[in-house]
């Protein structure tokens, strides 16, 4: 019995730390944070050096999350077309519904995902039975890795505009 409650300890807390992971970030700033307080007038400027915008990065950060939730919950998920269906291209004004619409998508995905990895049943380590290999460990790193990575853009791009401390 000892041995089993040991287990699921270390189970939990690996879902703990999997969860702060996603929603907070450890060493970097969340998404949340990197979003707010954007001016609606810098969402879609691309800096001269840059191939994107803050609202391309945005985007492709909730179209790239809900692709991979999308995926563990269903065998029959269909992706989209890389790359081009998982960036939204160019806009000239980006309204603040669209702004918000993208910021709570994010936040709705990666709390069904969350409740994935919270729930009962939930097996971190047997890959799906659709895909080549994925299992849910897998998805969470890879959901936390990619959008860190591309918050982090989102911040260059925010000091390059001058809209971040």
């Amino acid at each position: 019995m000892q041995i089993v409650n040991k287990v699921m300890e270390q189970r939990n807390t690996l879902i703990r730390e999997l969860v702060f992971l996603l929603e907070k970030g450890n060493a970097h700033a969340s998404f949340e944070d990197a979003i707010a307080g954007v001016p609606a007038e810098l969402r879609s400027v691309r800096p001269d050096t840059l191939p994107y915008s803050i609202w391309e990065l945005a985007e492709h950060i909730r179209i790239t999350q809900w692709d991979i939730v999308e995926f563990c919950l269903s065998d029959k998920h269909q992706s989209p077309k890389w790359p081009d269906e998982y960036w939204p291209g160019a806009k000239e004004k980006i309204s603040d519904e669209d702004w918000e619409k993208t910021g709570q998508q994010v936040t709705k995905d990666r709390e069904r995902f969350v409740a994935l990895l919270q729930a009962k049943e939930a097996d971190l380590y047997t890959p799906f039975a659709h895909g080549d290999g994925q299992n849910l460990l897998r998805e969470a790193l890879l959901i936390a890795d990619h959008t860190a990575y591309h918050t982090g853009q989102i911040l260059v791009v925010r000091r390059l505009l001058g809209c971040w401390d």
